[in-house]
This record gives structure tokens, sequence and C-alpha cells, in this order.
């Protein structure tokens, strides 16, 4: 984007935060701040922005970093630090990233709400799961909201430098959103040469994530804070009876978020001591064994602890409406809500939501000489390379793996 003086580059922004549909409100929090930064940099002397600039101001101004630092930083102060890198990913970019986007609908153009709806539809037709299809839809959203911002006014006019800009905002995300935001795009490419709304298929020139996906190291737990995370759920309350039933479900069935959050009651075959229910994520049907300890605690729950409402679904929320869970929540608050009772630290280098617990199973299975082929049985991997990861946590397995050592030479 041009290099443009920081008055001249505020006044573009306010522009796109009126396009974008921001509240009285919100504008009037924003521009309060931008005359702040603006005297705060004639001050200075400085007539562009830039990220020292940024930085001096929310300090000077707001004292933002060493209250950060002694840990008294209030949430609504962190809202300054949103204004200054609002500023900045403007001035890099040309558009506002909704890493803190609060509006419920992405789009504002009729037109590219219709293309969104098509491709929608066109998700639903290939029968991808309900998850995947929320995915695809939002993720591409986000890259046509970026090409209105550039004035774009047709899928026509996309070309190979606009996308190759969008991509560029991504940067400072996991390898791993990087990678689902590129693999919605190249679904989002495929739909619109499909359906001839663009002329060059994209989806091949979409780039490829360099790091490989099986090089992150799953997130397990050791056995004594599995155990001290169990024994701190209040079996006693209806909360602790559902959350103590979910989590056993994970530990012990291994089973993933999306599928404890969908079993209903015909999922349960008592009499032959099986849960079978088709898995969200490969559409395929499982069949696992009911051990005793995980019926018990679905059968307290059902008798002692479920609100009677009239829905199929097993686990529900607990505060009215009493609802399902959404499809975005990954019950990753349960967990934490247990790890603070248990007194065990969390760590932001480590992931501890419920799909840690599934991880878990696997390596513990792993550990007890259980075949890579069952693990993968149980876990309901399609294939068992899925499973292959679960080696990265055992380094004793590791060991045991050959290095063939005539394959990785080479003849000069």
């Amino acid at each position: 984007m041009e290099n443009k003086n920081l008055k001249e580059l505020i006044i573009n922004l306010e522009k796109e935060l009126l396009r974008l549909g921001y509240s009285e409100g919100s504008m009037t929090f924003y521009k309060r701040r931008w005359q702040q930064l603006l005297a705060f940099a004639k001050e200075q002397g400085v007539t562009h922005y830039s990220e020292r600039l940024g930085i001096d101001f929310i300090e000077q101004c707001f004292n933002i970093l060493e209250k950060d630092f002694e840990g008294t930083l209030k949430q609504c102060e962190v809202q300054n630090l949103r204004v200054i890198r609002m500023v900045g990913d403007f001035q890099l970019h040309g558009t506002v990233l909704r890493r803190y986007y609060k509006h419920k609908e992405l789009l504002h153009n009729p037109y590219f709400i219709e293309v969104i709806n098509d491709f929608k539809q066109y998700c639903i037709n290939k029968d991808y799961s309900t998850a995947t299809i929320e995915h695809y839809t939002k993720q591409s959203s986000r890259f046509l909201d970026y090409a209105d911002s550039q004035l774009i006014s047709s899928c026509g006019d996309i070309s190979l430098t606009l996308i190759n800009r969008y991509i560029k905002t991504l940067a400072g995300y996991t390898y791993k959103t990087v990678e689902q935001q590129l693999c919605s795009l190249r679904a989002l490419f495929k739909y619109l040469f499909k359906d001839d709304l663009i002329v060059t298929d994209f989806s091949q020139k979409i780039p490829m994530v360099q790091s490989r996906k099986q090089t992150r190291i799953p997130s397990v737990w050791s056995v004594s804070d599995l155990k001290k995370l169990i024994a701190a759920i209040d079996r006693g309350s209806p909360v602790g009876k559902r959350d103590y039933a979910m989590i056993l479900l994970a530990c012990h069935l291994g089973l993933r978020v999306s599928d404890i959050k969908k079993l209903t009651f015909e999922n349960f075959h008592w009499e032959d001591k099986q849960l079978v229910f088709t898995q969200s994520k490969t559409r395929t049907s499982l069949s696992l064994p009911l051990e005793q300890e995980v019926g018990w605690a679905v059968i307290d729950y059902l008798k002692y602890g479920r609100p009677d409402i009239n829905s199929p679904y097993l686990f529900i929320r607990h505060l009215a409406p009493f609802l399902p869970f959404s499809e975005n929540d990954h019950l990753h608050q349960i967990i934490i809500k247990y790890m603070h009772l248990a007194h065990i630290p969390v760590s932001p280098k480590k992931r501890v939501g419920m799909h840690s617990l599934r991880h878990t199973l696997a390596s513990l299975l792993l550990e007890n000489d259980t075949p890579l082929p069952v693990i993968s049985n149980i876990l309901g991997h399609l294939d068992v390379e899925s499973s292959a990861v679960y080696l990265k946590v055992d380094i004793k397995k590791l060991k045991e793996c050959p290095l063939d050592l005539k394959e990785g030479s080479h003849d000069e």
C-alpha cells in the first residue's frame, strides 16, 4: 500500500470502518484515540506512522507495557493495543484484519454475500461435514471481504497478485491456521472456476505450507495430572456429572469433541455394551466397547444430572436456555476450569483442550504396546499414518524405529 502520512491514513481507515458497519460507539472511541495519536505524533515531530510510534504512544499515554509486566492490565485497556494494531495493519495491507473481529456478519457487499451463499450450497452438495462447511465459508468470507476492501467488485477481477497480498495478511498465525486458511481458499477457487466466475483455476496456484503437519508433537497428560483433573470434578452436582461423563468418553474411549457433543440416546446400545455412532470428521461408523466406568457415568448423568428437556442430544448446557453445545464450542473452558480446581499449571506452550485427552489415550495405548492398527481402529482413523504421529511422544518407541542409512546416503 502507498505510504501515506498519518492524518491521511487515519482518514482512509475511518472510511473503511464505516464501510464495515462499526457502531457509533466504537467509532467515537476510535476517533478519540486517533486524535490522541495525531497529537502525540505532532509532539514527536513525526508525520508518518510506524510501529515504534505506536508502541511509544500507548506506553507514554496509557502505561500499557508496565501494567502488562506487573499483571495489572485490564481487559478494557487492551483496546488501546488494538487501536495501534489496526492502524499498522491498515497501513501495511490496506484493510482491517479481524483477529479481534466482533461482528457476526463478515460480508456487506450483496454480490459477495450471494457468492458465499452459493459456495456454501456447493459444499453441502459435496457432502462436507458441518464443521468443514462452516470453516470453509467463514474463511472464504474473510478473503472476499478483503477483496471488497481492495475495491474488487467482481470475482472476475480477482488476480493472483490480490491473492498473494491476502496471504501476506496471515503472517503471525500458527502453521495450522495458515494451512486451514489456504485449504479453504483452494475449495473456494475450485467452486468459482467450476461455476465460470473466474477464468483461471487459482486453486492450483495457492502455495503449499512448507512445514509438515506431522512435525507437531501432540499434547498429552501425565497419568498423575489426569487423575488430579478427574478427582477435581464435583460428581455430586448436575454439571459435575455431565463433565465427568464427557471427560471419561474422551480419555477412556478417545472420542473427538464434535462426536461427544452430538451423542444421542440411540448411540448407546446398553444390552450389547456398545457405543455406536457416525464420526463427524470421517463420516464413517464406529463401534466401541462401553466400559463399565464410562457407562455408569453416563447413566448417573441421565438419571440425576440432565435437565428434563426434549432434546435428542445427550449432553446439553446447564444454563437457560437448555440447549446442546454449539458447533464452535470446543469445551476448552471445561478443562481449564478443572485444571484450576486441581491446581494444575496452565502453560501457554501446551494445548490442554478436550482433544488432548484423546491424544493421551493414544499415547497410553502405545506405551502398553498396543499395535498401531488397533489404536487406529479405536480412534476411528481412516489411515494408520494418522495414528503414527503419537510415536513422537514415546521416545522409547522412537528409538525402536530403524533408520535405513543406505536410503539416506548419496553417491558422489
